[in-house]
């Protein structure tokens, strides 16, 4: 079992939101369970002792100063944004908001992009899980939506998820970007190795899909999970954990 580093277990959003807005996501640092899925997972459904996820969460709850649940959700890669309740119940979807203060929205991520929303005025958080498949069907718009916020007035952070450097996607993921907007293009640099095949960007196509509905204070995309060991990565190791990505309104 890895020794616990409660300094490393979790990384704060650097975005100048309003101080009552709060949003971390956790490293693989400082929990309880063994390999495969050392130490901090936050994943129920990726084979790991149950008992171990539970202990998990409510360390990283502890470590962000909350003594609240959370809305925690059973993801698709669809674009259902869900509204968060204090129930304890988890619910299918891949974006969660709230405007209650002490109620927090999470997503698991470990490769996919989470993207964590507010308003200048810190009335409305939200955080949504955009894997390609999600920025491709509208989830980041679908996010925007549902918070009835006029896009201008928005900020965003996108927090730690697979770089370009390693995500290998086929001629079909570009095609369904590209015919959505050309200009999304630019996010998709061939793979010399393996013909037919490309780098996607992830924190690239995120920007694009926000700058298109009129958001533009964007923050954040300077992480690659692959890369950095305090993440977890799906393409790096196969059978792993996963991180968790919360905001929530502190009153």
């Amino acid at each position: 079992m890895m020794s616990e580093q409660s300094k490393d277990s979790l990384i704060w959003a650097d975005w100048p939101a309003p101080a009552h807005i709060k949003a971390c996501v956790s490293t693989r640092y400082g929990g309880f369970s063994d390999a495969p899925y050392e130490s901090l997972n936050m994943g129920d459904h990726v084979g790991d002792d149950p008992s171990c996820v539970v202990k998990n969460r409510a360390k990283f709850l502890h470590l962000a100063g909350l003594k609240y649940v959370g809305q925690w959700l059973n993801q698709v890669h669809g674009i259902h944004v869900v509204d968060a309740e204090d129930d304890g119940k988890v619910r299918e979807g891949d974006a969660v908001k709230t405007d209650r203060p002490n109620v927090p929205c999470v997503v698991m991520t470990a490769d996919c992009l989470p993207v964590f929303f507010t308003d200048k005025a810190g009335s409305k958080v939200a955080v949504a899980h955009a894997g390609w498949r999600g920025l491709a069907s509208g989830i980041l718009e679908a996010t925007i939506e549902s918070l009835g916020l006029t896009p201008e007035t928005l900020m965003v952070w996108l927090g730690p998820a697979i770089s370009r450097h390693y995500f290998e996607v086929g001629p079909e993921v570009r095609r369904e970007f590209i015919e959505h907007d050309l200009a999304a293009d630019k996010a998709f640099h061939p793979d010399y190795m393996s013909r037919g095949k490309y780098y996607a960007d992830l924190y690239e196509l995120a920007r694009l899909r926000l700058n298109h509905v009129g958001v533009t204070d964007i923050y954040g995309g300077q992480y690659c999970t692959w890369q950095d060991d305090r993440f977890y990565s799906y393409r790096r190791e196969g059978t792993t954990g996963r991180m968790a990505s919360m905001i929530w309104i502190k009153k």
